[in-house]
């Protein structure tokens, strides 16, 4: 005799009814009882097949009866999706940041400067020579 066991005991799931667990259950009778109401509601203001327009009522509930989303069930999402927009909001913003420029911007700005004073020492040096052209002009 062999006993299934889950790898991850976490993933269990007690079989209520068909398969399915009570949560799951639970969302599958909202899902016919939506589609029931909005077919007896829609049955007479609509006059073509309301059909399709059940089956788009009942999709939610079925989802947040079946859908798992990051490992959380639709009611666990839906409270963490509201602390976090309106609770707790927090505006994450991605700055970034250049490690090699600022390893070497020192480095730069030295060079700059060196090369600066020689530039001017060169001016100083032939400062007559940029006159008499001047001059000529």
């Amino acid at each position: 005799m062999e006993v299934r066991i889950n790898k991850e005991i976490r993933d269990y799931q007690e079989s209520m009814f068909f398969g399915l667990s009570l949560r799951q259950c639970i969302f599958s009778l909202l899902a016919v009882a939506a589609a029931v109401g909005v077919y007896f509601a829609a049955h007479d203001a609509v006059g073509f097949d309301v059909g399709w327009i059940c089956i788009l009522a009942a999709a939610p509930f079925a989802a947040c009866g079946f859908v798992r989303y990051h490992g959380l069930t639709a009611e666990q999402f839906v409270v963490v999706w509201f602390r976090s927009e309106f609770i707790a909001p927090e505006r994450l913003t991605c700055v970034p940041e250049n490690t090699y420029a600022a390893a070497i911007l020192p480095a730069l700005e030295a060079e700059q400067a060196e090369n600066i004073k020689w530039c001017r020492k060169q001016w100083k040096k032939n400062k007559h020579f940029y006159e008499q052209e001047e001059s000529r002009i």
